[in-house]
C-alpha cells in the first residue's frame, strides 16, 4: 500500500475507501467499543484521529500500544463527528512498527520545560513548539533562496573549516586534531578555524559568476554570554 502523508489525508476533498497513514501514537483513548488513536506523522502539527473497532484484527494487533509507538495504519477515511476535524481514518488495519512504555516514555501530552526536553533531543522535534520552529526555519531559508534565485544569483557553498579570519570578522574557534598536551603534527599542518562568514570566498566566486550569495552556518567564539549573542548561526 501506498503511504499518504497526514497533511495530506487532513486536507484531502473526499472520503476515500482505501487510505494508508504510518506515524507515532501522540495519545490513545479507550472507549466502549472501541479506542481513539491520535497519529502524528511530522508532515504538520495535527493529528488524524484513527478509530479501531474493539473485537476486530486492527484492534488485536494494536495491542497495549500507547503513546510513542510506531505504527501503520489503513483503512477509510470519513467524515469525523467530532468538533475541529474534518476527517478521521475507519481503522481496517494495525501493524506496530515499535512499541513505547507508557510509564517510562518521557514525552507525554503536556507542557515540558526547555530544560526537561534538552535531556531527550531525540524526541523534542515531535512537540508542539520545536515543529512549528524548525517549519519556521524552513519556510524562512526557502523564501530566502527564491528571493535571490529569482534575481539571478547563484548560491555558492563557502568552506566551513578555513585558515582565514575574514577581515578579524570575529573570534574564532580553532580545530584540530590533537589532544589537549599532545604534540605532533596536526591534520592540516597548519592552523585551521571554523569560518566566521564566507564574505572573502564570495568576493572571489563574484569576479567570475557575477550576482552570488553564501546561505550557511558561521561560527563566533567571543566569550559573550547575552541573548544578542550565538556561538553558530546561519548567514
Amino acid at each position: 500500500m501506498q503511504r499518504t502523508l497526514i497533511v495530506d489525508v487532513l486536507q484531502a476533498e473526499k472520503p476515500a475507501d482505501s487510505v494508508t497513514v504510518c506515524g507515532w501514537v501522540r495519545t490513545r483513548r479507550d472507549a466502549k467499543g472501541f479506542s481513539f488513536v491520535e497519529l502524528n506523522d511530522g508532515s504538520c502539527l495535527a493529528n488524524l484521529q484513527c478509530i479501531v473497532d474493539d473485537g476486530t484484527p486492527a484492534h488485536a494487533a494494536l495491542g497495549e500500544s500507547n503513546t510513542g509507538a510506531a505504527l501503520r495504519v489503513w483503512g477509510q477515511l470519513v467524515p469525523s463527528p467530532g468538533k475541529g476535524q474534518k476527517w478521521e481514518l475507519r481503522a481496517a488495519g494495525v501493524e506496530v512498527f515499535g512499541g513505547a512504555d507508557p510509564e517510562t516514555f518521557p514525552l507525554q501530552k503536556k507542557r515540558h520545560s526547555d530544560e526537561f526536553l534538552r535531556g531527550i533531543a531525540h524526541l523534542r522535534p515531535r512537540t508542539n513548539k520545536y515543529g512549528a520552529a524548525f517549519r519556521i526555519r524552513s519556510e524562512a531559508g526557502f523564501a530566502v533562496h527564491e528571493f535571490f534565485r529569482s534575481r539571478r544569483f547563484a548560491w555558492v557553498h563557502t568552506p566551513v573549516l578555513t585558515g582565514s579570519d575574514c577581515e578579524g570578522a570575529g573570534e574564532m574557534f580553532h580545530v584540530t586534531t590533537l589532544a589537549p598536551g599532545e604534540q605532533g603534527e596536526d591534520f592540516f599542518n597548519r592552523p585551521c578555524s571554523l569560518t566566521v562568514s564566507g564574505q572573502l570566498e564570495a568576493e572571489a566566486l563574484a569576479l567570475g559568476l557575477g550576482r552570488v550569495y553564501t546561505f550557511g552556518p558561521t561560527f563566533r567564539a567571543e566569550n559573550s554570554n547575552t541573548p544578542r549573542h550565538a556561538a553558530e548561526f546561519w548567514m
